[in-house]
C-alpha cells in the first residue's frame, strides 16, 4: 500500500559554512503538520503555517523556493544538491546533514 497520497512533503534547508542542514515539512490531510529535523526528531504542529513559521524563525528556507542565485549566495549550486532520500525516516536521519566539502 502506498502512503504517499495521505500527506504532502516539502523540504527546507539551512546552511552553516560548508554544511547543509535539511528539514522535512509534512502536511497531513487534517491540516496538521510535522517537521523531521536533522536530529531525527519529529516535531508536531497544529498547522502548516505554524510549522513554516518555526522553520523560518530557525533560518531555514524552502528548497523549492530557491533559485540558482540564492543558492550561490548560500555557498552551493542547485545542480549540486537535492533533498535527502531514504526508505524510512530512521534511514533518512543520517542524511539530513550534508557537507559540501571544501574546494581547493
Amino acid at each position: 500500500m502506498n502512503d504517499n497520497t495521505s500527506h504532502h512533503d516539502e523540504w527546507f534547508l539551512a546552511s552553516l559554512g560548508n554544511t547543509l542542514i535539511w528539514a522535512r515539512l509534512r502536511v497531513r490531510p487534517a491540516g496538521t503538520a510535522e517537521v523531521l529535523d536533522s536530529d531525527g526528531n519529529t516535531l508536531s504542529y497544529d498547522s502548516e503555517d505554524t510549522a513554516r513559521s518555526q522553520l523560518f524563525d530557525a533560518e531555514f528556507v524552502a528548497y523549492d523556493g530557491l533559485d540558482e542565485e540564492d543558492a550561490l549566495v548560500r555557498g552551493f549550486s542547485l545542480h549540486e544538491v537535492q533533498p535527502p532520500q531514504a526508505d524510512s525516516d530512521d534511514a533518512l536521519h543520517g542524511r539530513m546533514v550534508q557537507s559540501l566539502g571544501a574546494r581547493a
